[in-house]
């Protein structure tokens, strides 16, 4: 953020100056005042200088939630897994934390992964891609004041989104054993400390999600729903549900607010096709381990090759690998700074 405003404010100088000297001069000698090299000028009929910022991740993911048609969301894990995603033409994606744990430290999503972790793994992948990017701020990482520097950290290293659950710490995935939710209280409280830390500045969207279900009972879940939704939260998100009537339940527990369905391979939930969920009144289809459990699956199969002394069958071509990870792109880039 302090460097965007470092670069704003040298934007308007330049402007300035250029206005200020242009005014003293002919009309035919106004532009030559403008550097030759200038990067992303832009001359109007009036030869006033004019600046185009890129839109912020916040707004693109605001207009995608208010265009129609449900959004699919493949889930990523690091830099590589989110351009792919974006490669193959997706609106979004998600910085799953269970995916994250899994390739970034080796270990369940079980809590080992801590707030600076989450934050320098989701800014890589931000870096990475220019679609809008949620991220997984688990329990916010504490009390109320932790949270909103948590939202705080999340808009900083350039989420679109941070999710923000009602777990007890250390949370575990909403699909496994023994996980436990705060009070309902302690609950609002963390979505509303979240909620503030946006009102207050911080330019990223709340993602408010209850694991409610499968440690009390469906009505406690449908209730923090509602309450999350009247705090003020963008998207809502109730996990794990077990049926499809429990699905339609949590849509029309929140009317008003775009809501997340959780399509997990495996899970509790039933995995329905992206038309029926919009039917429901689902907003986001997310596919939380589609990707990493594809990419573990290929890389077992590619490890008993060479075990076995076999060749290694489907793999990819050296030259799309290449192109995949950004040579192509760097050599061209290269080319304009050659002596």
């Amino acid at each position: 953020m302090a460097l965007r405003l470092l670069v704003l404010a040298a934007t308007l100088s330049c402007t300035c100056a250029y206005m200020t000297q242009s005014l003293l001069l002919p009309r035919g000698r106004r532009e030559s005042l403008l550097p030759s090299s200038f990067p992303s000028r832009q001359r109007a009929s009036s030869h006033v200088l004019v600046c185009k910022a890129e839109e912020s991740a916040p707004n693109k993911l605001r207009k995608l939630l208010k265009q129609p048609g449900i959004l699919v969301m493949p889930c990523c894990f690091d830099g590589l897994s989110a351009k792919l995603v974006q490669r193959a033409g997706f609106d979004l994606t998600f910085m799953s934390g269970f995916a994250t744990s899994a390739a970034k430290l080796g270990l369940p999503d079980t809590g080992y992964m801590s707030y600076g972790e989450m934050a320098d793994a989701g800014r890589d992948i931000c870096s990475a891609v220019s679609i809008p990017v949620i991220g997984d701020g688990d329990t916010g990482y504490g009390n109320a004041m932790n949270v909103k520097r948590t939202v705080r950290g999340y808009a900083q290293a350039g989420f679109a989104s941070i999710m923000i659950e009602d777990q007890v710490a250390p949370k575990r995935c909403g699909h496994t054993k023994g996980k436990q939710v705060v009070s309902r209280d302690e609950a609002i409280q963390r979505v509303q400390a979240a909620v503030d830390a946006r009102d207050e500045g911080a330019d990223i969207l709340i993602l408010a999600r209850t694991d409610a279900r499968g440690c009390i009972s469906m009505d406690e879940a449908l209730e923090r729903i509602r309450l999350y939704e009247k705090a003020g939260a963008d998207i809502v998100f109730l996990e794990a549900p077990q049926s499809i009537e429990e699905m339609k339940m949590h849509c029309e527990a929140a009317p008003n607010t775009p809501k997340l369905a959780n399509m997990l391979e495996g899970g509790k939930t039933p995995v329905l096709p992206p038309k029926e969920l919009e039917k429901m009144g689902y907003k986001i289809a997310a596919y939380p381990l589609t990707l990493v459990s594809t990419a573990v699956k290929a890389m077992n199969r590619a490890l008993e090759s060479l075990k076995d002394g076999r060749p290694v069958d489907d793999i990819l071509d050296f030259a799309e690998l290449r192109d995949i990870v950004g040579f192509n792109d760097y050599y061209a880039e290269e080319e304009r700074y050659k002596l």
